[in-house]
């Protein structure tokens, strides 16, 4: 939007006069975009993200939609109370002793968007030029390739061969994701191992034969063509892969949204469906999120049938897998309705569920916001009991890459819990034990009150035991835990440098889940891990 940015972006928030000395800064996700204030009265626009209510309004009025820090623009046709943000909001003001946010003044909100759009409109006259150059070079198509980047350099196979019901999970050089593996939500199986590369369709193309077909139906005021309208679409996105692009476009995801909401079990249930299906192409994750959807899949996983719990987890495990829609996720409130429905009676729900919180805790914001809900006792309980151990030990290894988890779990006595696990062997597997391990070596890092917690649980002798008899990546993890403890000795302080190549060493490792079996409505339930 012109020049750098930084005048229109300045932060201007209110603080009580008596802690104005006080430098304490609100976090990024509670200033609106457009203002760079506080939000006072904040809203979800239809491409999902937080704005200050009446710079929308106002945005809307003078008909500008400004450019994002990530150069894309928002969508302002709809707008949604964020109630979980203000929320977030206010018991950051409490905390913080600030003030709360005033509602903002309609004449400074004005001139703002107005120097902004003089500010585009000068960068856009700077651009012309620029413009004028690339067009001598518009006849060259773009190169398209057919994979994704991950997939052009060779790829050592490091996985166990054969019926193996173990695989471990090779980390790459993304220091910011120590498991950065893309898994399928268990509420679906694939019906082929081919995959398609096809643009999103321009939303000014008219509607296609079988897309107008679905709409007619799924529009219908009658519930029964309704339920015929998603079954259809249900049973083509999961048997026909190129469909789940073409057919994901505004017009089906908005009656998808209001379909979702529907009283009727069954309309329900396979609209969540069909959204899952759409979800499983990367380039639709981000358009769902940005469509408004995550608030009605948070309502569904907090009082929808059992099936349909089961596909909103699976939706948010989906969407959760695109690291642009991670945080969006977190802000619109999705972490503490997936940390309940880790206690669901669905497998699918806990399993679903489990993984949609590993992946949107590859991101620093969740992992603060997850460690503020006081998760951390809940989640070391129910690896004590054995109630889904090795995936919830991935969530723990997230948090404490973090200092808010690492304090949280040495307050709860994570140490002693794992050391514990180890010696009793009353781990299900080696890829729970390597994980316990690495658990372990992700605690002691920056932290001098580790190594006085470790040698009170006398973790020394537990370590020393699977340096010699574990796995490699066991043997490798307990091998640096005791080298941190006997680093200790030298001087170690708080410092995060280098902490994020943690994990770049060896990996962690995954169980390899599968189930079978038929599920109504032409899904079968059946996931390779």
């Amino acid at each position: 939007m012109g020049g750098n940015g930084k005048h229109r972006w300045k932060i201007s928030f209110h603080r009580s006069s008596s802690h104005s000395s006080r430098n304490s800064q609100p976090p990024k996700e509670f200033l609106c975009p457009i203002t760079g204030s506080l939000m006072s009265d904040p809203v979800v626009v239809t491409s999902g993200q937080t704005f200050e209510r009446l710079a929308v309004e106002i945005s809307t009025e003078l008909k500008f939609i400004p450019k994002l820090e990530d150069g894309t623009r928002p969508d302002f046709s709809t707008i949604i109370p964020n109630l979980a943000i203000k929320t977030t909001i206010t018991n950051w003001c409490d905390k913080s002793r600030t003030q709360y946010p005033p509602a903002p003044d309609y004449t400074t909100v004005e001139k703002l968007i107005r120097e902004a759009m003089a500010a585009a409109a000068a960068e856009k006259e700077k651009e012309d030029p620029i413009k004028e150059l690339l067009n001598a070079v518009a006849d060259n198509p773009p190169v398209i390739f057919s994979h994704a980047a991950t997939e052009l350099g060779p790829r050592v196979n490091r996985f166990n061969s054969g019926s193996s019901s173990e695989e471990s999970v090779i980390i790459g050089e993304s220091p910011g994701t120590p498991l950065p593996f893309t898994l399928r939500p268990t509420c679906f199986s694939p019906s082929s191992s081919s995959s398609f590369e096809i643009e999103v369709q321009n939303p000014n193309v008219p509607p296609s034969e079988e897309e107008e077909t679905l709409l007619k139906k799924m529009k219908s005021n009658e519930v029964f063509e309704q339920e015929q309208g998603v079954i259809t679409l249900r049973s083509i996105t999961r048997s026909r892969e190129e469909a789940r692009v073409s057919l994901c476009t505004s017009r089906i995801l908005a009656i998808l949204r209001s379909l979702i909401a529907s009283r009727y079990v069954v309309v329900q249930v396979n609209a969540i469906a069909s959204l899952v299906n759409l979800s499983l192409e990367k380039s639709n994750k981000m358009r769902i999120v940005r469509s408004g959807f995550v608030p009605f899949l948070i309502d569904v996983l907090k009082g929808g049938s059992s099936e349909s719990q089961e596909h909103a987890a699976g939706a948010l495990f989906s969407l959760a897998l695109d690291d642009d829609n991670k945080m969006a996720i977190g802000v619109l409130g999705a972490l503490q309705p997936l940390m309940h429905a880790l206690r669901s009676d669905s497998e699918r729900t806990r399993h679903d569920s489990a993984l949609a919180l590993y992946h949107l805790t590859l991101v620093q914001s969740n992992r603060v916001k997850l460690v503020k809900l006081g998760v951390v006792p809940t989640l070391l309980s129910m690896v004590m009991t054995g109630t889904m151990a090795s995936r919830v030990l991935l969530i723990l290894c997230n948090l404490a890459m973090s200092v808010e988890g690492r304090t949280a779990m040495l307050d709860a006595n994570a140490v002693e819990c794992m050391v514990s696990l180890l010696r009793g062997n009353e781990l299900d597997s080696e890829a729970t034990r390597e994980n316990c391990v690495a658990a372990l070596y992700a605690l002691s890092h920056g932290s001098l009150r580790f190594k006085g917690l470790a040698k009170e649980a006398k973790a020394v002798e537990v370590l020393r035991v699977i340096e010699e008899t574990g796995t490699e990546r066991a043997r490798e993890k307990a091998k640096r835990v005791l080298q941190k403890m006997r680093g200790f000795e030298d001087g170690d302080d708080e410092d995060d440098s280098g902490f994020d190549s943690l994990f770049e060493s060896s990996g962690l490792t995954r169980t390899r889940y599968r189930g079978a079996g038929a599920r109504n409505n032409n899904l079968v339930n059946s996931t390779t891990f």
